[in-house]
Order: structure tokens, then sequence, then C-alpha cells
């Protein structure tokens, strides 16, 4: 029995992205085009698993006018999904990027949740966590939700053998990395928030990995944008380092970085090169203007030039 590859967006969106011609201060510019999609990591990381052939269940909450929306597009996206109904509306998302790679992303913080929807949502977990080989907890969570909900999620997943992936920020990523999961994915801002430090060097990342690896992760893959990431678990760190490439759109780079990681696991890479499926699915969607992902096929041509390499400190 082929076994899921689980995730959940607890705080999803409708995206909204608009592509200028350029982005500047005091000054007007011009929509080019304009998109509206469902968004959320966890959303992101199953259409990513989806297109590269991979089987996965999207969980997320749905509420309000947006929420129907958010179903219709899901109900094109390809992917199984199931919809936990919420009392108010979900939130709108707004990315604006222009064609020479500046982006900015306005996020709403989301609906407040009562305690019989965070209850339905852990439920609905729980009840698909028997046919899952891996869980993904992606994104933020709205108000409402206790801060220590990935962290319960994560200590039932591994109750039950299911590996589990870590995606947020904040006091749930905190929280959560003491539940030990299997991976963790911070960017760098989200790691420079965890551990109140600037992380200014490729060995100041390498010294961030290893304090998040040291609070409870299993593997911490700390993402560096165009120049890749840096690994650590208690095996090895390494470095993971991209071809060169013209970034037009970086949104969502993450969300493909963390869905590419556990597709590659869960058809037997070695983790060496799951990491190499990861950064190369990330480059090759920051190559692409707006919020979309990368081809198997693109992430392919990359994954063939990306180095890893052991780290030094």
């Amino acid at each position: 029995m082929v076994r899921l590859i689980l995730t959940l967006t607890i705080n999803p969106a409708i995206d909204r992205t608009f592509i200028t011609d350029r982005l500047v201060f005091e000054d007007r510019t011009y929509i080019l085009e304009s998109s509206e999609s469902a968004g959320g990591r966890g959303i992101n990381a199953s259409r990513v698993i989806h297109s590269f052939g991979g089987p996965t269940l999207a969980l997320a909450t749905a509420g309000g006018a947006a929420g129907e929306r958010f179903r219709e597009h899901l109900r094109g996206a390809g992917f199984p999904f199931e919809l936990v109904p919420i009392a108010s509306e979900i939130r709108t998302n707004l990315a604006i990027t222009d064609l020479q790679g500046l982006t900015v992303k306005l996020n709403e913080v989301g609906p407040q949740l009562r305690a019989e929807e965070v209850e339905q949502v852990e439920a609905a977990v729980q009840r698909h966590l028997p046919g899952a080989e891996w869980l993904m907890l992606c994104g933020s969570i709205p108000p409402g939700v206790p801060p220590d909900f990935y962290a319960r999620l994560i200590s039932a997943a591994r109750a039950q053998g299911v590996k589990t992936l870590l995606d947020t920020d904040g006091e749930a990523l905190r929280q959560g990395i003491k539940a030990r999961p299997s991976v963790v994915t911070p960017n760098q801002q989200e790691a420079e928030r965890l551990l109140n430090l600037p992380i200014l060097t490729r060995a100041g990342a390498v010294a961030a990995a290893a304090k998040i690896c040291e609070m409870g992760a299993e593997l911490v893959v700390l993402s560096l944008g165009s120049r890749g990431a840096v690994t650590t678990s208690r095996a090895a760190t390494l470095e993971v380092i991209p071809p060169p490439v013209e970034a037009v759109c970086p949104i969502g780079a993450g969300d493909a970085l963390a869905a590419a990681f556990v597709w590659a696991m869960v058809n037997h890479y070695s983790e060496p090169d799951a990491l190499r499926w990861a950064v190369a699915a990330g480059t090759a969607s920051a190559r692409l203007p707006g919020i979309r992902f990368a081809s198997l096929a693109d992430t392919r041509e990359i994954f063939e030039r990306v180095e890893v390499r052991p780290a030094s400190a």
C-alpha cells in the first residue's frame, strides 16, 4: 500500500500575486499580470509533491467567502484535499514582484480559531496518520491555536511511526523543535528570530544549524536562499550549494525545498541526494515569476548541478 505525504495548513490563504514592471518608492508602477490561487505552505508543498508524481493529501481549514474560493481553486489543483470548516473567513495574502526580482509579501495574520475548531483539525490529522509516511506541518498558526499545537502533532505522529517535517516560525517553531521532529526547515530570517542572533556568514549559519539541532530536531535544513542550505544532523554537517541562477521571485522557494526533500526521501534517495533535490527545487522555482513551482524536469536539470560537501565551521 502506498503511504501518503500528509500536509497540514492550519492558516491557509487566498494568494493574490501581482507582477509589475518595477517596484519603486514615490512613483507609479504598472501591473503587468495578476493571478489568484489557493495558498499556504502546506498547500504549496502538496502541489509540488503532486507535480513530482508523489502521493499526497492536503489538510487545511476553510471559512467564509474566501474559503469557498479557496475550495474552488483546490478542485482545479489535481491533488486530494480535505478541508476542516471554520466560522471565520480565511485570510488573503498579497505578493507584488517586479521584473527585476524585487518582491514584497503582505500577509494577514489569519482568523481567530475556536477551541473546538482546533480540536477538529487535530482529529483530522490523527485520522489520517495511519495511512501516512510523512506529516508536513507547514506555515504559521492563526490566533486561537496554542503554540504547542505542532508539538502535540509531532508527538502523535512519532507514536505511529510517521516522520515529521516542521516548517513554521516563532513560538510554534520553538515549541515544535522540542518535540523532536524528523526535519525542521527554517529560512535564515526564521532561524535568526528563533536564536535571537544575526546570521552574517556561512560559519554563522553552520553554528546556527548546530544550535537548532541541539534544541531537538533530528535534521536541520537551514535555507540560505540563493546560497543554498546548511544542514546539520547528529551524523554530519553539510553545505548544499546550487548553481548560480537568475532569481525572479523567491516566494514559495522554501515550500518547494521542503516538499522536494520529503518526496525524495519517500522515493528512497539517500539523505545527501534528498538535500540536493530540495535545494534544486527551491532554486528552480525561484527562477519563475510569481508564486510558481518548477516541474520535475526543470528541477532535475538543477539537481545535476547541485553540490553537497562537508561544512566547515
